[in-house]
C-alpha cells in the first residue's frame, strides 16, 4: 500500500487530489437514488441522470439530463424490457461517451430488473471506459417479492455490468430485509435499501475526497481495480464512544452484507475507509485493520485514513472486498484431487457441437424388398398371425390396425404454436387417425 501521511497542519476537509469524478443515475431507481443522496457529502463531483422515460427526468434535480429517445418509443421508455434499453443506449453510444469525456472516475448508480436500468448502465460502462475513466457501478438487486421476471433480468444485467465495468457492488434487496424492521412501509424500506447502497459509494468517495492522515494514491487505486470485472460486497458502520472502534468492528464482521464476515475469506482485495475526528488515534487505526487483515488473509487491503470535525467522538468504517471475475479464477484454478469440474461432467451446447462428428449416424430408412415366399409359406405365416387357424387371409383382414411407423416432424418455428381445434377435434391429427380407419 502506498500511503502518504500529512502532519496536523494540513486541512481535513480538503480534497485529497484533483480528481475528476462524475456519478451518473441510470433509470428510475438511479434517478431516485441520486436524488436521494446528500450532495454536500460528494462535493467537487459532477451529476448525471439517464433515462428513457421523460418523467423522471424532469423530476430531478441534477444539472445534467441525457434523455435517451428513439421513434419507436414515443416517449413511453423501454417497458420494462432490458433488450429495448441496451438497443437504445447502443444507439446514443457517442452522446454516452461524450458526457464521460474529461472523468477520471465514473460511479454509475442504478437499479436492476427493469428495462433502463438494466440495460442502459452496462452500455454506459463501456462508454465510460472507453473514455478513459475508472468505472465503479453500485447497483441494487430486485425483492423475491418483485418477480422471477425481474429476478431473471437482474441477474442477466449484472453479468453484463460485471464484463463492462471496472467494479461492481450490488446490494441484494432481499438482503437487506435483515437490517429492516418487519413493521417498516413499503417507501420507507425502498430509501432504506438505497441509503445502504450510497453508503458504499460514499465510502469510495471518501477514499478519493478526503484529504487523509493516510492517504490512497489514485493511480494505486486504478491498479488495484481496473479490469477486474468483478462484484464486490461491501459494509458501512458506525460507532461512538469510548470503545468505538471495537464497537465497529464487532458491527462490522456481523453486517448482513458480509454474511457473517463469510464473505470476506474469499477476498483478494479490500479497501478499507476510516473516517473519524480530530480525537481518532493511532491505536483505533490499528485495532480495525488487524482485525480485518485477519478476516482477508489472501487480500490485498488498501487503506484510506481521514479526519472530519463533525465524526467527533464517532467513527465510520466503510469496507469494500471484492474477488476477480469467476470465470477469470476458473480458468487460473487448476481442478483440486483430480477431479473434473462441473462444466465437464455436464456438457454444454459447445461441447456436443465439438462431439458432433464421432456421433453415430441414424440407419437407414430404406426397407429391404421381402423375400420371396411360395403360397404355402404365406399362407403359414398369416395363420399364425391370426391364431384361429382356418380363416386365413379373412382373419388377416381383421386384425388391429397398428401405428404407421412414420417419422415425427418437428413443426420447427410452429412447435410451440396451439392446436387447430374445430367443434372438438384436433384438426393437426391425421384424418385417418382422428376417424380410427384402416389403410389397406
Amino acid at each position: 500500500m502506498n500511503a502518504e501521511s500529512h502532519g496536523p497542519g494540513v486541512a481535513p476537509d480538503a480534497p485529497a487530489q484533483n480528481i475528476s469524478v462524475k456519478i451518473f443515475g441510470v433509470g428510475t431507481a438511479g434517478v431516485t437514488m441520486l436524488e436521494a443522496m446528500q450532495h454536500g457529502d460528494f462535493a467537487g463531483a459532477k451529476f448525471a441522470v439517464i433515462n428513457a422515460d421523460p418523467s423522471s427526468l424532469g423530476a430531478s434535480s441534477a444539472p445534467e439530463k441525457i434523455h435517451l429517445e428513439t421513434k419507436v418509443l414515443r416517449g413511453l421508455g423501454t417497458g420494462g424490457d432490458p433488450d429495448r434499453g441496451r438497443e437504445l443506449a447502443e444507439s446514443h453510444f457517442a452522446q454516452l461517451k461524450s458526457s464521460c469525456a474529461g472523468s477520471e472516475v465514473v460511479f454509475i448508480i442504478a437499479g436492476l430488473g427493469g428495462g433502463a436500468g438494466t440495460g442502459i448502465a452496462p452500455v454506459l460502462a463501456r462508454a465510460a471506459k472507453e473514455a478513459g475513466a475508472l468505472v465503479l457501478a453500485f447497483v441494487t438487486l430486485p425483492f423475491d417479492c418483485e418477480g422471477n421476471r425481474r429476478q431473471a433480468q437482474a441477474v442477466e444485467g449484472l453479468a453484463h455490468l460485471k464484463a463492462s465495468a471496472d467494479g461492481v457492488i450490488s446490494l441484494p434487496c432481499q438482503t437487506a430485509l435483515k437490517l429492516i424492521d418487519e413493521n417498516m412501509s413499503v417507501v420507507d424500506t425502498f430509501k432504506t435499501t438505497s441509503q445502504l447502497l450510497l453508503e458504499g459509494a460514499r465510502g469510495v468517495w471518501r477514499l478519493l475526497a478526503y484529504r487523509g492522515l493516510i492517504q490512497i494514491h489514485f493511480a494505486d487505486l486504478c491498479a488495484m481495480l481496473r479490469d477486474r470485472h468483478g462484484e464486490s460486497c461491501f459494509a458501512a458502520v458506525e460507532a461512538a464512544g469510548t470503545t468505538r472502534s471495537r464497537d465497529a468492528v464487532e458491527k462490522l464482521f456481523a453486517h448482513p452484507m458480509l454474511n457473517g464476515g463469510a464473505a470476506l475469506a474469499d477476498t483478494d482485495a479490500a479497501l478499507v475507509s476510516i473516517l473519524g475526528g480530530p480525537d481518532l488515534t493511532m491505536s483505533e487505526i490499528n485495532r480495525v485493520m488487524e482485525q480485518i487483515k485477519e478476516q482477508c488473509p489472501r487480500a490485498q487491503i488498501m487503506m484510506g485514513a481521514a479526519v472530519d470535525e463533525k465524526f467527533r467522538d464517532h467513527l465510520a468504517v466503510t469496507l469494500i472486498a471484492s474477488r476477480r471475475a469467476v470465470a477469470d479464477k476458473a480458468k487460473a484454478a487448476p481442478p483440486k484431487n483430480g477431479t473434473k469440474p462441473a462444466a465437464e461432467d455436464s456438457p454444454g451446447f459447445e461441447t456436443e457441437l465439438l462431439h458432433q462428428t464421432t456421433t453415430k449416424k441414424p440407419g437407414s430408412r430404406i426397407t429391404p424388398p421381402m423375400p420371396a415366399l411360395s403360397a404355402e409359406q404365406r399362407e403359414q405365416i398369416l395363420t399364425q398371425q391370426s391364431g384361429k387357424g382356418g380363416r386365413g387371409r379373412k382373419a388377416a383382414a381383421r386384425m388391429r390396425q397398428a401405428t404407421l411407423p412414420l417419422e415425427i416432424v418437428s413443426k420447427n418455428r410452429f412447435d410451440k404454436t396451439q392446436a387447430t381445434i374445430h367443434n372438438g377435434e384436433d384438426l393437426d391429427i391425421p384424418t385417418y387417425i382422428r376417424r380410427g380407419l384402416n389403410l389397406n
